[in-house]
């Protein structure tokens, strides 16, 4: 079931399209600081968390376990951050939120992938660390290892 030209219909850049589900989109994030950061944005329009129908959180957690395993296992993550953010929606006029989730895996010692060193820095405190820079190649190296331990899970 997968989202057509999902960045035309979006005001929204939360980077590139991995898989989606019955209710949510989840695209790897432009920041791969930490390697394997995604986004998990609902399909539909909602600004609040407390909107959600049980449906959209039955899919959600579903995600959650699955997007975990998947990271865990392919890249080694030791844990994950999730965060629900939309501070910067607000910094427009007129605001435009909508709900999604930061997923953000965390990682006690280094990671090779792809010829790169991915470093979490300050593993175990929440301090902002610089974007890493990855090529195109890298990227979609990464969103196809994601994509292909993923979808047999989802």
């Amino acid at each position: 079931m997968p989202v057509e030209n999902i960045e035309e219909s979006w005001n929204h850049d939360y980077g590139d399209y991995i898989l989606d589900t019955e209710h949510w989109v989840i695209f790897l994030a432009p920041n791969q600081s930490k390697l394997g950061t995604c986004v998990v944005a609902l399909k539909r329009d909602e600004v609040d968390l407390a909107g959600l129908k049980k449906e959209e959180w039955k899919d959600f957690t579903r995600i959650v376990d699955k997007l975990e395993d998947t990271v865990k296992e392919v890249f080694q993550a030791t844990m994950f951050n999730w965060g629900c953010l939309m501070n910067a929606s607000y910094l427009q006029n007129p605001p435009d939120p909508h709900v999604h989730w930061h997923f953000i895996p965390r990682y006690k010692y280094p990671v090779k992938f792809a010829g790169l060193t991915f470093d979490d820095l300050f593993f175990g405190y929440m301090k902002f660390q610089p974007s890493k820079e990855i090529s195109l190649e890298v990227k979609e190296r990464i969103i196809n290892k994601i994509k292909e331990n993923l979808i047999s899970k989802i």
